[in-house]
């Protein structure tokens, strides 16, 4: 999806970053209107000319008090946590289940937001992590056996595995899977190119943003085990932009798909920059060892934006304004 143009009042908003089975439900074919609910997802929503600041948030795997805290301290949200910032952008880079405790909670507040920012004149975008594809996969499949490349595997395997919750799979409805199922994978908005994973993995599935996001919203409504397991170990892959060879990969994505920076979620900040945890003994051993988040991480030639703030191994669910001041 690449932001258009119409015109639309300014606001300045808020300001900067702060810190089950197999056999299940089908996805049936998208209609040609989708109902208020999917709205700020649909592709070629038209973006108005002089909307409001533009937001990220990174990977938030089920930590919804987290998230509520982000959003409130970045002025997004009131202390309802409902929308409070009029016309801003806002985009969520994917990963809202697994590993923390209320997925599903998570997943509601988006959707919610979504509607919220939209009756604003804003708007709340969300992209499909492999988080995503591995709950939307386990729901689907089960046990149902896949071939992993080194050997036999199944969904439900590997989502206990990443940290699945029973009570995220206990709460989800037709409609989570179905919010799901239409996400986006990628995105450009203010010259931003928008993904979950740091792989290049999206040049498999199309020459431009469209064919990108058209090609994964086939497969998974094909409702195929292989390939939905595909998806997952695709884009479960990591760190394509970290090494020497990285502003290289980075630079082909962003000739393919537009954009000057790409920005993403998927790997925890700290895996990225190899910084030790800290802890007040000085032990990065200690019990209250954490790593140390000061913010988004820029790298790979400053053409690459780190997002994920390492929320599951204590430290930071990251909400951004962007561009970042560098």
């Amino acid at each position: 999806m690449v932001e258009g143009s119409m015109t639309h009042g300014a606001d300045e908003g808020p300001k900067t970053w702060q810190g089950a089975t197999e056999g299940g439900p089908s996805i049936p074919p998208r209609p040609a209107q989708e109902p208020d609910l999917y709205t700020p997802t649909v592709q070629d929503l038209p973006v108005l000319e002089g909307a409001g600041p533009l937001y990220v948030v990174g990977d938030v795997h089920g930590y919804l008090d987290e998230l509520r805290a982000a959003l409130r301290a970045a002025g997004l949200t009131d202390a309802e946590d409902r929308w409070a910032a009029g016309n801003s952008r806002l985009w969520f880079l994917g990963d809202f289940t697994d590993r923390g405790p209320d997925g599903i909670g998570v997943i509601d507040m988006v959707m919610r937001l979504s509607a919220e920012a939209a009756a604003a004149g804003g708007y709340c975008k969300a992209l499909l992590g492999n988080h995503e594809l591995l709950f939307l996969g386990a729901s689907r499949f089960g046990d149902t056996p896949v071939e992993s490349g080194a050997g036999t595997a199944s969904f439900h395997a590997a989502w206990m595995l990443n940290g699945g919750q029973r009570a995220d799979m206990e709460r989800l409805r037709d409609h989570h899977i179905q919010w799901m199922s239409r996400l986006d994978s990628m995105a450009v908005a203010d010259g931003h190119l928008l993904l979950h994973s740091d792989t290049t993995a999206y040049l498999e599935y199309g020459e431009n943003v469209d064919d990108v996001n058209d090609a994964i919203w086939q497969a998974l409504a094909r409702n195929d085990a292989e390939e939905t397991w595909d998806l997952f170990r695709k884009f479960t892959k990591r760190f394509a932009f970290r090494d020497e060879d990285g502003p290289q990969a980075a630079r082909e994505l962003l000739d393919v798909y537009g954009g000057l920076r790409i920005v993403h979620g998927h790997s925890p900040i700290p895996y990225l920059t190899g910084e030790p945890a800290e802890s007040e003994s000085g032990d990065p051993d200690a019990p209250d060892a954490a790593p140390r988040i000061d913010g988004p991480h820029l790298y790979a030639d400053s053409l690459a934006i780190a997002m994920d703030g390492g929320v599951t191994m204590a430290g930071k669910l990251l909400v951004a304004r962007l561009p970042l001041d560098d």
